[in-house]
């Protein structure tokens, strides 16, 4: 017979919380962008970007690695309630649902499309994949520094396959959701008129996931403090080091190296302009190694800025969730107000409704929608971390 659990208090940690919430509120930008800038344009594209356009695609590039790595310290702080077997069902069950919740609900927000002509694999994906293999190493008894080996070989290795020429295997649909997908240009067919979308290869941030479970061990209650402090801000530094660095040599960690291009302004968006897809370790090591300075700095910070935080960073998967079908009932709304008709819902060809190529507004109106957003969000995400920190049902610990 299998010994029951105890319910244990949830073990918080503030300054989690607060960078988790952070990350949360920057990447709405990202989201209200695509659906609401008008004519689309790609801020990384140096033939037509500007600064203010790349900055405000470039802000919400720390957030799903910084979403990612908090999801293996979390993993970490949820195993120490839990036995290693026990943590490694409790994974590989989240993980599975968040497969689930991507599939059907994170693809029907993005897409508008009841129909499920597309099914879309982005972070939650990741997530949720990454979760089932950590939770398959706990069940194996992996030693914690087995894990870290494995996650920094992935971490700083995985760009060695930009130089290697993997021949058909590189064709293959399983390449590619492991090491390959590039974004929304990783279109799988999957027959009867319906395609897979793999938006984020797996392995990489798998790697960050594994990295983040072993920093998870830093905030058990036999490590000082101050050394927790100090192994984040120098683990950070050394990971913004390495990228200044390498970038610079311009040779490894990103299958796209910067130039000089005809102005100061866009050189520097060259430099700055990595790889998210797949994310390249020099994408990675500059995020990842913001994410961690700021976990040592916001340690002890305590005001009523970081308490709004810690309301949304309470509450992540509950705020992602709604903040994809907010965001998609208000396009539906200015759709119909900006004077589109009902026959124009669906565009020939293309799985997602309610597009246009007239609809939209400028970056300043993309700036106000998003604000509406989060606001309206503050309320329903305070009454549900409120509700959580009171109630103690089983699938509560899913969300």
């Amino acid at each position: 017979m299998t010994a029951a659990v105890t319910p244990v208090k949830k073990y918080r940690i503030e300054s989690i919380d607060i960078l988790r919430g952070l990350v949360m509120l920057i990447m709405a930008i990202d989201h209200v962008r695509d659906f609401f800038h008008a004519g689309q344009p790609e801020p990384t594209d140096l033939a037509i970007t500007t600064p203010i356009l790349f900055f405000t695609r470039f802000m919400t590039h720390f957030c799903a690695p910084a979403f990612v790595f908090l999801s293996g310290i979390s993993a970490y702080l949820a195993g120490m309630r839990r036995t290693e077997n026990q943590l490694g069902i409790f994974l590989i069950k989240r993980g599975l649902w968040l497969l689930v919740v991507e599939v059907v609900f994170i693809t029907l927000a993005i897409t508008a499309n009841p129909l499920y002509n597309v099914f879309i694999l982005q972070v939650i994906w990741a997530i949720g994949g990454s979760m089932i293999l950590l939770g398959l190493l706990v069940m194996l008894r992996t030693p914690l520094a087995v894990i870290g080996i494995i996650g920094a070989v992935i971490f700083f290795g995985h760009n060695i396959f930009d130089t290697v020429d993997v021949g058909a295997v590189g064709k293959t649909v399983a390449w590619r959701l492991l090491f390959s997908a590039n974004g929304f240009n990783s279109v799988v067919p999957l027959g009867g008129n319906r395609f897979m979308m793999i938006a984020y290869a797996l392995l990489p941030w798998t790697g960050v996931m594994l990295i983040g479970y072993v920093f998870g061990s830093l905030y058990k209650s036999t490590v000082d403090a101050v050394k927790r402090r100090k192994t984040l801000l120098y683990s950070g530094l050394g990971l913004l080091a390495m990228f200044l660095i390498l970038r610079f040599i311009n040779k490894y960690g990103d299958p796209a190296p910067w130039a000089v291009q005809k102005t100061t302004a866009l050189t520097i968006i060259s430099f700055f302009n990595v790889s998210k897809y797949p994310c390249s370790l020099m994408y990675l090591g500059m995020t990842i190694g913001t994410a961690l300075v700021l976990l040592a700095l916001m340690e002890n910070v305590k005001n009523k800025l970081t308490d709004i935080f810690i309301i949304y960073g309470n509450v992540p998967f509950f705020y992602y969730l709604c903040h994809w079908y907010l965001i998609r009932i208000i396009t539906i709304i200015v759709f119909f107000a900006q004077g589109f008709p009902a026959s124009e819902i669906v565009t020939p060809n293309v799985p997602f409704l309610f597009g246009h190529q007239g609809y939209g507004f400028s970056l300043f109106g993309v700036y106000v929608i998003w604000i509406i957003v989060i606001t309206a969000l503050y309320l329903p995400c305070k009454w549900f971390s409120n509700y959580q920190e009171k109630a103690s049902e089983w699938w509560l610990s899913y969300l």
